[in-house]
């Protein structure tokens, strides 16, 4: 996976943690389709990786489970904690998190590990927290995802505007080894024209670019033509996502 500039990254959703919630189709999406590879099991201790806000780490809390929140942003993090989402915060990277081996019956990270820089690193960190008998679920965007954004884009310039992430194949590469299922979703959400679906992926922080941010002031003639250029769903502006679940049971 190509080199990740953190800080930018944790910039960028610590800038989105008081709105993110407002734009977060998504993640609930995700979460939803990852839920449902869970069975529908109780687990006691749970670490919400890359918690955001909290939205999972205050449903977890909900079903009984104790919670440890965790995420690179610490405004993201301090959001979760006004909000009261979990019993404990702690603030770090994923890849190298400081905590104990086989602490958890439940690490749980939804569409946080595409901002990793080593995917394998990622989930071998979401797997050794996890104690015998316990899962690890991620949910993680696929290549080929906004394709709308970028056919958009190619009516302004040829600067990449969309991440490049992980194809299915390096992703389940890097599963190789554990005992683990997958599924894959495509998901989409619509928007009422493409200033609504930029302002959304600004909403949850992904406007961070893995090459670099593209410089671009938007003016109205720019918007007009990414209009005009944007594919259309029913007459509205969609983005579409490529997401592969996994769940890795820990022997």
């Amino acid at each position: 996976m190509a080199y990740v500039n953190k800080a930018a990254v944790a910039a960028a959703f610590g800038r989105a943690a008081g709105h993110y919630q407002q734009h977060d189709d998504l993640q609930r999406q995700s979460a939803a389709a990852l839920l449902a590879q869970l069975e529908d099991r109780a687990f006691p201790q749970v670490l919400d990786a890359g918690c955001g806000p909290g939205t999972m780490s205050r449903y977890w809390s909900e079903k009984g489970s104790l919670v440890t929140a965790l995420d690179l942003s610490s405004p993201m993090l301090e959001e979760a904690q006004r909000q009261g989402a979990a019993q404990h915060y702690v603030q770090a990277d994923i890849e190298a998190m400081p905590l104990a081996d086989g602490k958890y019956d439940l690490a749980w990270s939804n569409l946080a590990v595409q901002w990793c820089e080593s995917l394998p690193s990622a989930l071998g960190e979401l797997h050794r927290v996890v104690r015998p008998g316990g899962v690890a679920a991620f949910s993680t965007l696929v290549a080929d995802s906004l394709p709308e954004l970028n056919q958009a884009w190619q009516a302004l310039d040829r600067h990449p505007h969309a991440n490049r992430f992980l194809s299915q194949e390096a992703i389940l590469d890097a599963l190789r080894g554990y005992r683990a299922r997958h599924r894959l979703h495509t998901l989409r959400v619509t928007f009422d024209d493409a200033l609504s679906a930029m302002k959304s992926l600004k909403g949850i922080g992904a406007t961070h670019l893995h090459e670099g941010r593209a410089v671009q002031t938007l003016t109205r003639s720019h918007l007009q033509r990414l209009e005009l250029a944007w594919p259309k769903e029913q007459g509205r502006c969609a983005l579409t996502y490529h997401i592969l679940t996994g769940v890795i049971d820990r022997d």
